[in-house]
């Protein structure tokens, strides 16, 4: 069995402030420890399930998080960015048999992470179709796309009830609740535990109870802090400025709404 896993860091539990999240900070070196040990967790429970090939995406930052060398031998790990349209899954196509997302967090707007956001902090909200838009919710259309389901999702509290209301029957394991600037988080040993468990739990469930279903169209919103990226972004084929902090993009191909999608955050 081939499986597609991503990875983030505002989602591992005690991830808590920026300077956590950044490579280049003293803070990020227990984080990324963190986010390693519940990367491998997930690939152990998803070889416990029978899985044969693994692909990782280390989808944080500069994608150059995750400890490599402490990854079992069935993965092949991505590091950096190619620039494809699929962002935090790239190099998935409908080879794979299930999509697994680690340390994923809450959409831009949401209190129940500190560090809520979606995509990048330029971005006050993204919808899709009316609907505000998470990073696990713009990814898990790509697999759907693709028509690969999503197996199993860990991250914070906010965000797992989001994939519950989207599909109640993808995996989910909650790491840690946001309050304010605060988060409350489990043991880290919890945490890979759960996670561990939680991955083999859902690969032994079935799979295409797990498919997130794709809309016929999609209207994408945009709204940034600054106004004047909003108007750059007008210029994209496609897309027009719908007031002066939005740009709406339309389309009926998932494909072109991240080819937009890849460059409008910018």
């Amino acid at each position: 069995m081939k499986i597609y896993m991503s990875a983030d860091i505002e989602g591992i539990t005690g991830v808590t402030h920026w300077d956590e999240t950044e490579l280049s900070k003293a803070e990020s070196v227990v984080p990324r420890e963190q986010m390693t040990a519940e990367v491998v967790a997930a690939c152990e429970g998803a070889i416990q399930a029978g899985a044969t090939e693994i692909w990782l995406q280390d989808a944080h930052g500069t994608g150059r998080n995750i400890i490599a060398a402490r990854l079992p031998q069935e993965v092949r790990l991505i590091r950096g960015w190619s620039g494809h349209p699929f962002e935090m899954l790239q190099e998935l196509d409908d080879t794979f048999q299930g999509v697994i997302l680690i340390g994923y967090h809450s959409r831009a707007g949401a209190d129940t992470n500190p560090l809520a956001h979606t995509m990048n902090t330029s971005i006050v909200h993204i919808t899709i179709n009316d609907r505000c838009a998470s990073e696990f919710l713009i990814h898990a259309y790509v697999a759907a796309y693709l028509k690969v389901p999503v197996l199993f999702v860990s991250g914070d509290q906010g965000l797992c009830d989001e994939v519950a209301q989207l599909n109640p029957h993808i995996g989910t394991v909650a790491v840690k609740r946001g309050i304010g600037e605060a988060t409350v988080n489990l043991h880290p040993a919890l945490a890979v535990a759960r996670i561990r468990e939680g991955v083999a739990q859902a690969m032994a469930g079935d799979l295409a109870q797990c498919q997130v279903p794709l809309p016929a169209r999609f209207s994408m919103d945009i709204r940034y802090r600054n106004h004047i990226k909003a108007y750059i972004h007008s210029f994209f084929p496609g897309a027009r400025q719908k007031d002066p902090h939005t740009v709406q993009f339309d389309n009926e191909s998932y494909y072109e709404v991240m080819r937009f999608l890849l460059f409008a955050p910018s």
